[in-house]
């Protein structure tokens, strides 16, 4: 297989993710009838409104979205993609809706090549208009919202419009990003928004953004329409293909086709509940049910294996199964069933010893799997996570991305447009000449990991979570739920424990959370785990019988909100 330099591999630890900004103290909140977690104290109380006004838990992720693409502009907004799963307490159905992007129609597979043949390195991919796929967050929050709004749709856009144009302060955590990220400012319009004499303008600046105002009430009028179609659509395209840093290939016939996706969800048993993530071309449904699969069947039959070990095994062979078969179903064929299949589950987890880390961790031959090569795609953790219940019990799980911070350094509209076209493989053959399943091809949707889950119990949803993190997500997500529904702990400690990220060879320890002693166990098993700062949003909502409980991820800015 084609190996990529370091700069293009999202998994490699030299790639520095999204800057992390300290641990804060985390506590649960308790509310009765509606609830809110999101990263930000803006858009928990923007979402809270809505539902206090009688709004579903669709309309309030609509104004969540709103105003975390104005507050939190560098990790998710209208100019990226989101999955997003929804449980109707009417008809007690859980959905799955798609909204990433897609690659535009003109778009070869040789595209993130030099001329030579060999990857471009990330950041000269990422930056401009080159990386730039079709957003899909409008068109499948209309989609959502015409199937399960209460609220006028124009209605849901008045929190974000007042403060876009009223001002907000800019945040700690927005100015360490502006501070920390590489190659920010490269472009005149986020040059002016954020930037002053060339300095990140300071925290607790009143930041306006009249261009997002005016956006906005184009959307609330006009709908989707309005951003697929017509001047704002030609917007759009001029700014990626007039872009000065490396211009794409968006036409606007990419953005009057792009459709939103509703699909089922992919569940699968773990202990007494059933886990249900987002399908393909999400990866972290699949491997987030892969993990909990092997964990309960490695401890099964008397096996003495450290819970921590188990993880990190089960995270290894996850992963080789997730980087060969995992892509866009439309374009390829996925074994999503076969990959959380529990006769399979159990096989895979033979394969983790008590008595030493696997030395070689390979792909294997789930149910109805292809003859398939794996890849790596240099995704990075620049994402938002909410989780929202409203008064009627209805359930919102919804991870949101630009893919790595502030995207592709393209602003238009008062708002970022992405680089999730980097998340496909560079390479479109491995070394043998196979094709490579997450290869880029016209109108494909990348490989994600974003991993919104509900958790159902005896037919009801009891749990609400996700998280950004690039691929870290879904051992952010895996870990949380082991510890909550496998070691019973309270969710905010869950969220706020030390994470374990586990992919392929690499293991990584969040730093300063994990004592001497464990760390030798873990070296005496022929680990060799090293410490690095980590950057989840892991947002929280548990579903009891008298109320609901949520938590907000310490090591962002979130907050919880309800009544």
């Amino acid at each position: 297989m084609i190996t990529l330099s370091l700069s293009a591999m999202a998994s490699d630890p030299l790639i520095v993710p999204e800057a992390a900004s300290g641990l804060s103290e985390t506590k649960a909140v308790r509310y009765q009838h509606a609830m809110a977690v999101t990263a930000n104290p803006y858009a928990s109380e923007a979402a809270k409104t809505i539902l206090q006004q009688g709004g579903s838990a669709v309309d309030a992720a609509i104004t969540a979205q709103l105003v975390l693409g104005l507050v939190e502009p560098q990790s998710s907004g209208i100019g990226g993609g989101a999955f997003m799963l929804h449980w109707d307490s009417k008809t007690k159905q859980l959905s799955s809706w798609n909204g990433r992007e897609t690659a535009p129609v003109n778009t070869e597979e040789r595209h993130f090549l030099t001329k030579s043949g060999k990857p471009m390195s990330f950041y000269d991919a990422v930056i401009g208009g080159y990386a730039v796929g079709v957003p899909g967050v409008v068109a499948m929050l209309e989609a959502a919202h015409k199937a399960h709004g209460k609220l006028p749709w124009s209605a849901l856009f008045a929190p974000a419009i007042t403060l876009a144009e009223q001002g907000f302060m800019l945040s700690p955590r927005l100015h360490t990003l502006l501070s920390n990220s590489p190659r920010i400012a490269v472009n005149p319009a986020i040059r002016d928004c954020f930037f002053v004499n060339g300095k990140p303008k300071p925290v607790g600046t009143v930041l306006k953004n009249p261009a997002y105002a005016s956006t906005l009430k184009q959307l609330a009028e006009g709908g989707a329409e309005a951003f697929y179609h017509g001047g704002l659509a030609k917007q759009l395209v001029a700014a990626v293909t007039n872009d000065p840093n490396r211009p794409g290939k968006l036409q606007l016939s990419d953005l009057a086709n792009y459709r939103a996706q509703q699909q089922p969800a992919i569940c699968a048993a773990f202990l007494q509940y059933q886990v249900c993530g987002a399908p393909p071309p999400s990866s972290g449904g699949t491997t987030v049910l892969a993990i909990l699969g092997m964990i309960e069947n490695a401890t099964k039959g008397g096996k003495d294996i450290l819970p921590l070990h188990s993880f990190i095994e089960a995270s290894r062979i996850a992963f080789a199964d997730r980087n060969r078969y995992i892509a866009d179903p439309d374009f390829v064929e996925v074994p999503t069933q076969g990959l959380v299949d529990p006769g399979y589950l159990k096989q895979r987890a033979d394969l983790i010893s008590d008595k030493q880390r696997l030395q070689d961790v390979t792909a294997g031959n789930p149910p109805g799997a292809p003859p398939r090569e794996g890849s790596e795609s240099p995704e990075l953790p620049s994402t938002s996570h909410f989780s929202i219940v409203d008064s009627d019990g209805n359930v919102v799980s919804m991870t949101t991305s630009i893919e790595t911070a502030f995207g592709s350094r393209v602003m238009v509209g008062g708002f970022l447009l992405n680089n999730q076209l980097t998340d496909f493989s560079f390479a479109p053959k491995d070394e043998t000449g196979e094709l490579i399943a997450n290869r880029i091809e016209s109108g494909k949707r990348p490989r994600s990991s974003m991993s919104p889950t509900i958790v159902l119990k005896d037919g009801q949803p009891i749990l609400a979570i996700g998280s950004p993190g690039g691929a870290r997500i879904i051992d952010y997500v895996a870990l949380s739920l082991y510890r909550i529904l496998a070691m019973d702990m309270p969710i905010d400690e869950a969220i706020s424990a030390g994470h374990v990220v586990a992919m392929g060879p690499y293991l990584e320890l969040e730093a300063g959370r994990f004592t001497p002693e464990q760390i030798k166990v873990l070296e005496d098993l022929g680990h060799a785990p090293r410490q690095g700062e980590q950057t989840s949003g892991l947002h929280v909502i548990r579903l009891l019988p008298d109320g609901l409980e949520g938590a907000a991820d310490p090591r962002r800015e979130g907050e919880v909100a309800g009544f």
